[in-house]
């Protein structure tokens, strides 16, 4: 394999990597968490995510021989720290929480509405303004949202599922929001570093909780929060940031899409759960929402090629595992370097 078509297929091995990882947490939760509580399950995944987020940091740096960038102080650690605690600490409480109500291909799909939210903070918060289809693409996502609920209620399942899991794409949204405004101002693994540990601090709270619950655990559940915390939670961090330095944030937020259709397979063969039909149904018109509400406008004028990165793609994560920056996105937002 020559150098220039590893330095092609690398990154989408990579970004595969990430949204395997990612759509498989939604299954490991669903499978662990009738054994765990969502607060210790959250704490343990949180414990080992920044253990392993430690050791990528520690051997990054120790590649580079150098101490890397500094660490973040001030205000700047204050915001990064409560960026973390909600990101890593609240959206898992209420993941885990929704999985107790909801299989876990419904939840992925709710979650999945979190782009357009991040849309709507962005016209919100960012000035970044209401377009046609950004109201469009709400109102099809919100009408699926209805039908994944009419779904569940009819299927006896109580709408707190459907609550949490929308609270957890809220949360999402937000998290991703705060993390274009400091990415400008903290390189991307020592904020997520910092954060995860945030996190972890913040569920310091369930650690009774997690050490009563996991002295009882079947041994698959201690193995499932191994597993959430070394891979979702730290390995897909790492893959997911060296594919983001050789692709464009769009392209590589596109591949977040790819995740409820990934969870509902592995969820219906190994968990024998498969979302009712009018979940599905509404799922899809999430989908497809999502994709109206965040597909890049047209040209900026008569003849110019370049095309403005979208809110949604340029920070578009899942699951509250990292987010996608682009430099004109940033900028756009008023973040960026001044120039004057």
């Amino acid at each position: 394999m020559n150098a220039a078509t590893r330095s092609r297929l690398l990154p989408l091995a990579a970004a595969a990597t990430t949204v395997v990882l990612w759509a498989s947490a939604f299954v490991a939760i669903r499978a662990i968490g009738h054994d765990l509580s969502p607060g210790a399950l959250a704490l343990g995944r949180m414990l080992l995510g920044a253990l392993t987020l430690t050791a990528i940091l520690t051997v990054v740096r120790a590649r580079r021989r150098t101490s890397g960038p500094p660490l973040p102080r001030g205000r700047l650690l204050a915001a990064v720290a409560i960026w973390g605690a909600a990101w890593f600490g609240v959206y898992n409480l209420a993941l885990n929480a929704a999985e107790r109500h909801l299989d876990a291909g419904t939840t992925a799909l709710l979650v999945n509405v979190a782009p357009v939210v991040v849309a709507v903070l962005a016209g919100l918060l960012l000035g970044e303004g209401f377009p046609a289809r950004l109201l469009a693409g709400m109102g099809v996502a919100f009408a699926g949202v209805a039908l994944i609920a009419a779904a569940s209620s009819a299927g006896g399942v109580d709408l707190s599922g459907v609550l949490l899991g929308l609270l957890a794409a809220l949360v999402y949204a937000g998290a991703a929001v705060a993390q274009k405004r400091l990415l400008p101002r903290v390189d991307a693994l020592t904020m997520t570093w910092t954060g995860a540990v945030a996190g972890a601090v913040a569920l310091l709270p369930f650690l009774p909780s997690l050490v009563t619950e996991l002295g009882t655990a079947p041994a698959t559940a201690v193995a499932g929060v191994v597993y959430l915390g070394v891979f979702p939670t730290g390995i897909a961090f790492l893959t997911w940031g060296y594919a983001l330095t050789r692709t464009t944030a769009g392209k590589l937020a596109a591949t977040t899409y790819a995740i409820p259709p990934l969870v509902v397979g592995p969820s219906w063969a190994l968990l024998g759960e498969v979302p009712a039909p009018a979940a599905l149904a509404g799922g899809l018109l999430c989908l497809v929402g999502v994709a109206v509400a965040t597909r890049p406008a047209g040209s900026r004028g008569r003849g110019s090629s370049e095309r403005p990165t979208p809110v949604a793609s340029s920070v578009t994560t899942l699951d509250g595992h990292g987010g996608v920056q682009g430099r004109r996105a940033v900028r756009a937002a008023g973040v960026g370097p001044r120039t004057e």
